[in-house]
């Protein structure tokens, strides 16, 4: 969490990191990375080069004496896991959830109580009973810390990552002693890098998750009524970021008119195709 400032110091030239780690110094950076109810993996790429939101976001980097390359999407994530299964709304008062950065601040809107635990720290907290439910990555890297040995029920989807992007956080003196070619060979293995990870990410998630459903793991998909909850105090929440942040309205009206064109196209092509073919028996 202290790679940012590295960065600007100037400490180390270079870090691999979420941009939305940092919301709490500038919260436009969480664009960067993704917002609740945001963009999904294809779409926040595609905002980031064809979109404007290269240089929205490294405007906003600039007074950390930074630029920022995208480096990695692990694609949408799973919601979690809980000791008990979210059944409604109600089930969620005072439920206590390792989650942080906006996804924590509309989970807290709707009745939660996110709590900021390290990754290495999450099992003994629900272990004993400290948290009620924790979310992470999705199953590949969820199967490696073993969380649903002690909160066994797999919720569905990371409304909060819809498509998290990773970056790479440059320095900005240490980027502008580059010379053109090298600036270039950074930036191609970036992009290699970005397409690398979300591959390997949508190779390696399915034979994890039948792994962890082997071993007796039960998935659940987030009720409706949760989901329109989250869904309106976020858009709550991105309104009153709008009328005390000069620099959040003018990113988040760029990005939610982008987000309007995408899903009216997503819907005819990606999301028509992708609802027939997974109804069918394969």
């Amino acid at each position: 969490l202290q790679a940012l400032d590295a960065v600007t110091s100037g400490t180390v030239e270079c870090a691999h990191t979420p941009t939305y780690f940092y919301v709490g110094k500038e919260p436009t950076l969480g664009f960067g990375t993704g917002v609740p109810f945001g963009l999904n993996a294809r779409q926040q790429h595609s905002w980031w080069y064809f979109g404007g939101g290269e240089k929205l976001v490294n405007d906003a980097l600039a007074k950390f004496k930074a630029t920022s390359i995208p480096c990695g999407n692990s694609g949408c994530q799973m919601g979690g896991f809980f000791r008990k299964e979210i059944k409604s709304l109600a089930d969620l008062k005072g439920l206590k959830m390792r989650i942080g950065g906006f996804g924590g601040k509309v989970l807290e809107r709707i009745g939660g109580v996110p709590q900021n635990i390290p990754g290495g720290e999450i099992y003994q907290a629900l272990e004993k009973g400290t948290i009620d439910a924790a979310e992470w990555v999705g199953p590949y890297d969820d199967e490696k810390l073993g969380l649903g040995k002690v909160a066994p029920n797999y919720a569905y989807p990371g409304w909060w990552e819809g498509g998290p992007e990773l970056d790479f956080f440059i320095n900005d003196k240490a980027w502008n002693s580059l010379s053109s070619e090298y600036k270039a060979a950074v930036e191609a293995s970036a992009s290699h890098a970005h397409v690398d990870m979300q591959a390997k990410y949508d190779a390696r998630n399915p034979a994890a998750l039948k792994r962890m459903v082997a071993s007796g793991i039960k998935l659940f998909r987030f009720p409706k009524e949760m989901m329109d909850a989250a869904f309106k105090e976020a858009m709550a929440l991105y309104s009153e970021l709008s009328t005390s942040n000069p620099n959040w309205k003018k990113i988040y009206e760029d990005f939610a008119t982008f987000r309007r064109d995408e899903n009216l196209w997503f819907r005819f092509t990606e999301a028509g195709f992708d609802d027939f073919m997974q109804a069918q028996r394969l």
